[in-house]
């Protein structure tokens, strides 16, 4: 899933334009995007064709915030370039943080006889300092 030169130009004026020495073009960005989001492997796991991992996922980071991304999928998926089908969608547990009232544990209704004094009772004992007599 990777777009050629001819495919970008339909796509480019949806990116910001380039300024300054730029080692990475915005081509191989959005196909290393692309690549990414094909095969589902970390950002570390980028193959050296498409560059600096670490250039690659700042300048994805920048446009997802902008909304870059937004509008070049769309352009894409109404130029039909790319056909994107979700087949399958999971989480992982250990990201979701749930409050402990929402695990569906019973909530405590009778109170413990040491939350009620008087349903103790007297005390049963009672420590009183002495104090020593005078000589």
């Amino acid at each position: 899933m990777e777009l050629t030169p001819a495919q970008f130009a339909i796509i480019e004026d949806c990116l910001p334009r380039q300024r300054g020495n730029v080692a990475v073009s915005n081509l191989h960005v959005l196909n290393a995007i692309l690549f990414v989001a094909e095969n589902g492997c970390k950002w570390r796991a980028l193959p050296k064709r498409f560059g600096n991992w670490h250039t690659i996922y700042t300048r994805m980071n920048r446009w997802a915030k902008a909304g870059v991304l937004d509008r070049v999928f769309e352009r894409m998926q109404a130029a039909q370039l790319v056909r994107i089908r979700l087949e399958a969608i999971s989480l992982d547990s250990t990201i979701v943080k749930v409050h402990p009232d929402g695990t569906g544990a019973r909530k405590k209704t009778v109170r413990s006889p040491s939350a009620d004094p008087a349903a103790v009772g007297p005390p049963k004992f009672i420590w009183l300092p002495r104090i020593p007599a005078a000589p």
